[in-house]
C-alpha cells in the first residue's frame, strides 16, 4: 500500500526552510554552481570555481530567453548536451507560445521532477489544513500533447506533458488522495475536444467521489463547463444507456471509457433533474459534484478575467489559486489558500533556486520598455531576503540542473538558467518567516504602446472590466478578449477585440468603446489621445467561437490545452492569430471619448 502524504510534516519542513531563507539561498546557489561549474556557459563567464553570491553577480550577466537560444538550439541538435548544465540535458520542454506567438524551447531534466512534486506537496499541505479532504478523486481538466524527437534525438514535449507522463506525478496525486477521474488514454488523447468530453463524462460517473475540480489554468475550467452547457444532454444519454457517443472516434479513448461506463438510469435522471433546477447555470459545479471541497487552478494574471464566470459556475464553492511559476521556473507556493485569487500571495521556497529582484519604480509606465537593457542602466538586483514590503520587482531566476530542488505549480521546472529574466512584475505583500510572500502584478513585456504610452496586460484587463459592466446591465458578458496596436493608420491606435455572449445594441457597444478608451488611465496615453498623437480606440466584435479557433491554432502548433493562455496583446509577427481575428470581425466601433 502506497504511503499517504503527511501534510503537517510537509508544513514543518517548509517552516524550517523559511526561517533562515538567506542561509538557504546561499547554500542553494553554491550547490547550483558546484553542479554546473563545468558547463560551457558558466565557463565562458569566468567564474573559475567561485560560488559566492558577490562573484556570481559580478561575472554572470542578466539574460533573457533570446540570449540563450543559441545554446538551447545546440543542445536540441545534439551538439552540446552540457552547454548550460553540468550533466547532459535529455529532454526539451515547450512553452505555450501564446506570449511570443511561437513556443520556446527550454531545457528540462527528469531529475527535477522530484522537486516539482515537492511544491505540489507544500501547497497541498496548506490547502488541506484549511479544506481537508478524504479519500476521493479529482476532476482534472488536464491534457497531454504529442511528444517528438529533436534533431539531436532529445525527447520534446510541453512542460505539462512532461509532468503528467511521469510516474511520480501519479504517485503524488494518490498520496494526496486525489487521483484523477480520467484514465491516461483520455488525458493523452490526440483530440482535446474528445478528451474534454470524456473528462466531463468521467467526472459524472464518479460524481459522488469528486472532491476537487481543477486544471492548470482557470480558463480550462471555464472552457470545460461552457462546453458542458452544449453537450450535457448527450452526456446524460451516454450514462443512461451505458454507451459512448459516436462523437468519440479515437479507439484508445473509447476502449478506456468502455471499462468505466455502464447503463445507469438512476444517475442519469439525477443529473438531468439537477440541471433543470439550475438558474442560468449558477452553481453548476456544486450541483453536479456535491462533495467537492474547492476549485483549484492558476487564477492570477491573465486568468483573472475568467474568475467572474468561474464563480458563477462554482456557486458557493471556494476558488483557490494554484502556485506561482512559469515554463522557465517555479517561484513559490500558495500558503494562504483562504485569500481570494485576486489577493493571492506566494511564499518563495528558498531551496528551489536562487532568486534576485530588480527594483521597479512605483509607476511601471516610466520604466524602459527595452527588456535587454544592461544592468548598469537599471537598479542593482536585490537578494531574496532584502526586498521591501510594498515594493514592486522584476524576478531573476537561477535554477538547478539535476539535483533535488523544491518547485511549484503545474509545469515542470526548466534547467540551466542563470540570472534569467522571467519578465514578471511582483509586489512584496509580506514575509512568511524570512521568505517573502509575492503577489503577481503583470507581465512586464506585454505592452500596448505607440507614443509615450505604456499600458500593461493589467491595464487592459481593468479597462475591459470597466466597459464590461455596461454589458452586464444587458445580461451579456465578454467571453474573451485581446488587443493589438494598429500602426498602419496615422496616428496609430489601439484595437480591442471582444467576443460577446449575445447581440447587444449598437448604442451599448459604442458606449463600451468610449468607456474602454477612457479607462486607460496611463498619463502618457491620455495626453497623447488629447493631442491626437494616438488615434481613437477601436472596438471590434468577433464571431462566437473565434477564441476557440485561436486555441485550436495553438494546439495545432503542439501546445497543450493545459498550458493555453489567450494572448492579450497580439504582435505583428503573430500573423495567424491576427488573420483569425480579422476574418471573424463582424462589427467595429471607434471611440468618441476624447
Amino acid at each position: 500500500m502506497e504511503e499517504r502524504l503527511d501534510p503537517e510534516a510537509v508544513i514543518e519542513e517548509f517552516e524550517w526552510l523559511s526561517k533562515d531563507a538567506g542561509r538557504v539561498q546561499r547554500e542553494t546557489l553554491q550547490k547550483i554552481l558546484d553542479e554546473n561549474g563545468g558547463a560551457e556557459y558558466l565557463q565562458s563567464c569566468g567564474l573559475n570555481g567561485r560560488t559566492d553570491p558577490d562573484s556570481f553577480k559580478a561575472y554572470v550577466p542578466i539574460v533573457s530567453h533570446s540570449d540563450l537560444e543559441l545554446y538551447i538550439q545546440r543542445i536540441a541538435d545534439g551538439h552540446s548536451p552540457c552547454a548550460l548544465t553540468g550533466k547532459p540535458i535529455t529532454t526539451i520542454s515547450l512553452s505555450s507560445g501564446t506570449t511570443q506567438g511561437k513556443p520556446k524551447f527550454v531545457p528540462f531534466n527528469d531529475e527535477l521532477m522530484e522537486s516539482t512534486m515537492q511544491i505540489y506537496k507544500t501547497s497541498f499541505a496548506f490547502r488541506n489544513r484549511e479544506y481537508p479532504i478524504g479519500n476521493g478523486k479529482a476532476l482534472q481538466f488536464i491534457y497531454g500533447s504529442k511528444q517528438f524527437k529533436t534533431k539531436g534525438g532529445l525527447a520534446a514535449g510541453t512542460a505539462t506533458t512532461n509532468v503528467y507522463r511521469n510516474a511520480e506525478f501519479k504517485k503524488t496525486m494518490r498520496a494526496m488522495q486525489t487521483p484523477c477521474c480520467s484514465p491516461d488514454d483520455v488525458i493523452f488523447g490526440p483530440d482535446f475536444h474528445q478528451s474534454l468530453y470524456c473528462h466531463l463524462l468521467c467526472g459524472l460517473i464518479f460524481r459522488d467521489e469528486v472532491q476537487v475540480v481543477s486544471s492548470t489554468f482557470a480558463h480550462s475550467i471555464v472552457h470545460a463547463f461552457r462546453t458542458f452547457e452544449q453537450v450535457w444532454e448527450e452526456l446524460v444519454t451516454d450514462i443512461r444507456e451505458g454507451t459512448l457517443n459516436s462523437r468519440i472516434t479515437v479507439p484508445s479513448i473509447r476502449a478506456a471509457i468502455a471499462k468505466l461506463l455502464r447503463p445507469n438510469p438512476e444517475l442519469s435522471n439525477d443529473i438531468h433533474n439537477k440541471i433543470l433546477g439550475l438558474s442560468n447555470w449558477y452553481g453548476l459545479i456544486q450541483e453536479l459534484f456535491p462533495n467537492t471541497k474547492y476549485i483549484y487552478g492558476i487564477m492570477t494574471g491573465s486568468m483573472e478575467p475568467y474568475l467572474k464566470k468561474l464563480r458563477h459556475y462554482a456557486g458557493e464553492l471556494p476558488l483557490l489559486s494554484a502556485d506561482y511559476g512559469s515554463s522557465e521556473g517555479w517561484i513559490g507556493a500558495n500558503v494562504n489558500p483562504k485569500l481570494p485569487p485576486e489577493q493571492a500571495t506566494f511564499a518563495v521556497l528558498p531551496n528551489i533556486g536562487y532568486f534576485e529582484f530588480i527594483p521597479l519604480k512605483e509607476d511601471l509606465n516610466v520604466q524602459e520598455q527595452d527588456m535587454s537593457c544592461k544592468l548598469s542602466a537599471e537598479p542593482k538586483p536585490m537578494g531574496l531576503t532584502d526586498v521591501k514590503i510594498g515594493e514592486e520587482y522584476e524576478i531573476l531566476v537561477t535554477n538547478f540542473a539535476a539535483q533535488s530542488s523544491s518547485d511549484a505549480r503545474s509545469n515542470a521546472t526548466v534547467s540551466g538558467l542563470y540570472r534569467y529574466r522571467l519578465g514578471d512584475v511582483v509586489k512584496v505583500k509580506g514575509f512568511h518567516n524570512s521568505t517573502p510572500e509575492l503577489q503577481f502584478i503583470c507581465r512586464r513585456n506585454l505592452l500596448l504602446t505607440i507614443n509615450i504610452d505604456k499600458n500593461t496586460e493589467k491595464d487592459l484587463q481593468l479597462a475591459v472590466e470597466a466597459a464590461a459592466h455596461l454589458l452586464a446591465e444587458e445580461k451579456l458578458e465578454v467571453v474573451d478578449f485581446t488587443s493589438r496596436v494598429d500602426s498602419a493608420t496615422e496616428p496609430g491606435h489601439y484595437v480591442v477585440f471582444w467576443e460577446i455572449s449575445g447581440e447587444p445594441r449598437d448604442e451599448i457597444l459604442q458606449e463600451c468603446c468610449n468607456c474602454l478608451d477612457r479607462s486607460f488611465v496611463d498619463a502618457g496615453y491620455m495626453s497623447s489621445r488629447k493631442v491626437s498623437a494616438i488615434g481613437a480606440l477601436e472596438l471590434r466584435i468577433v464571431r462566437r467561437g473565434t477564441f476557440h479557433k485561436i486555441l485550436d491554432h495553438y494546439v495545432g502548433l503542439g501546445a497543450a490545452v493545459s498550458q493555453f493562455k489567450t494572448p492579450r496583446c497580439v504582435g505583428p509577427t503573430n500573423e495567424t492569430v491576427l488573420q483569425i481575428l480579422s476574418v471573424n470581425a463582424v462589427r467595429s466601433y471607434f471611440s468618441t471619448a476624447f
